[in-house]
């Protein structure tokens, strides 16, 4: 793909503007406003990219078929239309990962074709795994398969496409050496006797008119509903340096199979319940032929957290590339925000005293999620914004404040990248703030955001699921810092004491907490900065130009009286 400024008069124009030089078709007029009332453009989708290897096809061999789904209520369940959005669509398109991809190499040159395999492997992993099978290299950058001149461009560029997942056997699922893109494909059959897994038992008349549409005969796989698929791309370890800059060992850079496996969850649920939820009803999965209705159907929704980069994603749609139309864009920023603020985590404000000029209370945090919260690559953090307003509404205590660049308030590690905020049981004072994030540690125990300086944590205390005992919890997916000690912070939330003078203030007194939620940091972002690369300052140009406002995944107020 070939890097091209991002046009940032886009947001004045947008209301009379028509999408060109865009494959993704002539634009509507609508405009969609997120959240912080940014402004976003309107284009339209209709394509999605049709070629054919000899070990995958793009998303167009399988979207026509799969679309124009409708669950027993008539909900618009279509294949295409709710995976074009989404991450998994755009691994390989994600402005951030590709800043962060150069960003490494730049850092560790002569390391470059450790970090392009392994990053590889699960943003463009159909062209890697075909260039692995092949002998050849998985070259990304500079003439690699992100060019757009590339031969293996369009597979690169399609993501995390269908006959990926589909296609990955059940042998070795949740093995050690599954994990990091270590799944396993069939490279034996032939193009068009290829099989392609599902969760239902295929139907003789359909599977044809499916292989004669797109090469692939559809036959059940178990492991399509299990979480050991999901877990060979999001059990991610990667390669640290020494100070010398030789490869030292390997970092659990994220690992929520392993914590979900230390959860109560492991009984109960699997990852596609929460992130590919049923249908309403039995589903007809194909609208060509496709045989009786079927159910439960698995929505392909992939919905995770990151509604920061779907909105860049939106917003810079047509420089990108993209295959998803802005309606698709704004669906999904709507099915993540409606699993953020409805499937994450409760909050409450408990144990409310005025005792002389001393008020204390608890905010409790309960999480609902099967894995640590915020989980996934670390540059995501949570954190608790409360507020203590007097009778007259002026503000008198505020803790977790932030500013539009997405900076935090009091946090030292987003003044001073070589610092951080601790884990606190108790807040006392505006400058104390309760963020549950990873901080990385380097070989010689300073703070980094570089995945390949990060050689383990100076602090973990992301929200943990229910029945996470800290205690037996193995060292990759462990509690780090204060939280290790902290009764009140353990499997299902935590609590945290806050103890406020108001002694010159008068009552009664109103307690706001909201939990907040970024999937990128403010010092992640800015460690970016000046790093002289296209991608990099595409993605900067692009940061600057969205708020980086948090998402309010939960609330709570109360009113205390003198």
């Amino acid at each position: 793909m070939s890097i091209k400024p991002f046009r940032l008069t886009l947001f004045i124009l947008l209301l009379l503007s028509v999408a060109s030089g865009c494959r993704a078709g002539p634009s509507s007029t609508r405009v969609d406003l997120v959240g912080d009332g940014t402004p976003l453009p309107a284009y339209r989708a209709d394509w999605l990219p049709r070629e054919h290897g000899s070990l995958f096809s793009t998303s167009g061999a399988c979207g026509s078929c799969h679309a124009g789904l409708v669950d027993e209520n008539g909900n618009d369940v279509s294949i295409d239309a709710n995976w074009r959005a989404s991450i998994m669509a755009n691994a390989s398109r994600d402005p951030y990962w590709q800043a962060t991809v150069r960003s490494e190499v730049l850092d560790h040159p002569a390391l470059r074709s450790v970090i392009e395999e392994k990053c590889a492997n699960c943003h463009t992993p159909m062209a890697q795994f075909s260039a692995a099978v092949s002998g050849g290299e998985s070259d990304l950058l500079d003439g690699g398969s992100l060019d757009g001149d590339h031969s293996d461009h369009t597979f690169a560029i399609d993501g995390v496409s269908c006959t990926v997942c589909h296609q990955v056997e059940e042998q070795g699922l949740g093995d050690p050496d599954s994990f990091s893109g270590g799944f396993s494909v069939d490279t034996e059959r032939p193009r068009g006797q290829r099989l392609a897994y599902g969760p239902f038992p295929a139907v003789k008349g359909p599977a044809a008119v499916m292989r004669g549409s797109s090469g692939y005969w559809p036959v059940e796989g178990a492991q399509t509903r299990t979480s050991e698929l999901c877990a060979t791309c999001h059990t991610l370890y990667t390669p640290y340096v020494d100070e010398e800059g030789k490869v030292a060992g390997t970092f659990p850079e994220q690992v929520p199979y392993l914590e979900w496996q230390h959860s109560d969850y492991r009984e109960t649920d699997v990852c596609q319940d929460c992130h590919m939820p049923p249908a309403e009803g039995p589903v007809r999965i194909a609208s060509s032929g496709g045989g009786p209705p079927r159910s439960p159907f698995a929505q392909h929704r992939f919905i995770g957290g990151n509604t920061y980069v779907l909105k860049m994603l939106w917003a810079f749609g047509q420089e990108l590339d993209v295959t998803a139309s802005s309606d698709h864009f704004a669906s999904k920023i709507e099915q993540t925000l409606e699993q953020l603020q409805t499937n994450t985590a409760t909050l409450v404000v408990e144990e409310a005293r005025l005792v002389d000029s001393q008020l204390s209370f608890d905010v409790v945090v309960r999480t609902q999620t099967g894995h640590k919260f915020p989980t996934g690559f670390p540059a995501r953090r949570a954190w608790l914004h409360v507020t203590v307003k007097d009778a007259d509404g002026t503000v008198v205590f505020e803790s977790g404040g932030f500013n539009p660049d997405g900076s935090i308030l009091g946090n030292e590690n987003d003044v001073d990248p070589a610092t951080y905020e601790p884990h606190y049981e108790e807040i006392t004072a505006a400058d104390q703030v309760q963020i549950y994030e990873p901080i990385l540690e380097d070989v010689s125990g300073g703070v980094t955001t570089a995945l390949l300086r990060a050689q383990g944590y100076l602090k973990d205390n992301r929200l943990l699921p229910a029945g996470f005992d800290k205690a037996s919890a193995g060292e990759d997916f462990a509690v780090y810092g204060g939280a290790t000690g902290d009764a009140s912070f353990a499997g299902g939330g935590d609590t945290v004491r806050y103890g406020i003078d108001v002694s010159e203030n008068q009552g009664p007194f109103t307690v706001s907490a909201e939990l907040l939620y970024q999937s990128i940091g403010y010092r992640w972002a800015e460690n970016l900065r000046g790093q002289d690369a296209a991608e990099i300052a595409r993605f900067v140009e692009a940061y600057d130009a969205l708020d980086n406002v948090p998402v309010v995944v939960a609330e709570s107020s109360i009113s205390v009286e003198p």
